[in-house]
């Protein structure tokens, strides 16, 4: 085993290395304004679209409690989340909270103010919403249809056969708009995306914690499997991140 791993590439090592900033020596680039990719990803042919209900915040959760019980949870009862609570999970995790003329700021800090990621919830268990592939249209604070049926053993597979995204109720798949990024940082671009994804992943525990709500966030996935469940290429976009979440047990 060790002979093997002498003999891998260390890209990780690589990537490093070659993505540092070293004084005198950045990299320079002239923005091209024209040609920045859009903020936001919107599907024109969804099989419908799903309005959520504005988030209603409960005053009594205390701050400071939610930080220090924060925990990763692995097994969660058979019972739904409710609408509401989906809607709390999103608006927390990448919603718009302020709106200028030129740029709306949302719930979680990203590099450059260019936010990256996709969110893409896939249904299990919540009241009143089929089970199904949704993608979260963070503009209009609503879902959209992609895929109706059961993903979670789909889901499950791509986590490397992790039971928890089998019996969650919801398993978010989180995605990087690469070239949002990479349109100002170049090949650094990488490093931000990577934190940007870790920025919603806190997020996601923080607000499953307020709610009460199991949560467990998974790195260990097969790539390809995954953004082929998603339809997308693996290379402009591709799946870096997963969140599963349910009734805690």
């Amino acid at each position: 085993m060790l002979f093997m791993a002498d003999n891998l590439e260390n890209y990780g090592d690589n990537f490093q290395q070659k993505s540092k900033y070293v004084r005198d020596k950045l990299p320079r680039h002239i923005l091209n304004w024209a040609k920045k990719p859009k903020t936001y990803k919107v599907y024109s042919d969804t099989i419908k679209k799903i309005k959520l209900p504005e988030p209603k915040f409960n005053p009594s959760i205390e701050f400071w409690n939610v930080i220090k019980n924060r925990h990763s949870s692995r097994k969660f009862t058979p019972e739904p989340l409710s609408f509401m609570e989906l809607s709390l999970l999103l608006y927390g995790m990448s919603g718009i909270n302020r709106i200028f003329p030129q740029f709306a700021f949302r719930t979680v800090p990203s590099a450059g103010g260019l936010y990256p990621t996709e969110t893409y919830p896939v249904i299990n268990n919540v009241t009143g919403l089929e089970k199904g592939l949704y993608h979260y249209d963070i503009q209009n604070h609503s879902l959209n249809v992609l895929k109706e049926g059961d993903f979670r053993r789909k889901v499950a597979e791509g986590c490397l056969d992790q039971n928890i995204a089998f019996t969650s109720a919801i398993n978010f798949l989180w995605t990087a708009m690469i070239g949002r990024s990479q349109w100002k940082y170049l090949q650094r671009c990488y490093r931000y995306i990577y934190l940007d994804a870790g920025h919603i992943g806190q997020n996601f525990y923080l607000i499953a914690e307020a709610l009460g709500l199991g949560a467990c966030t998974i790195g260990a996935i097969y790539d390809d499997e995954l953004n082929q469940f998603l339809e997308i290429d693996g290379k402009t976009e591709t799946v870096i991140y997963i969140g599963v979440t349910g009734k805690k047990k």
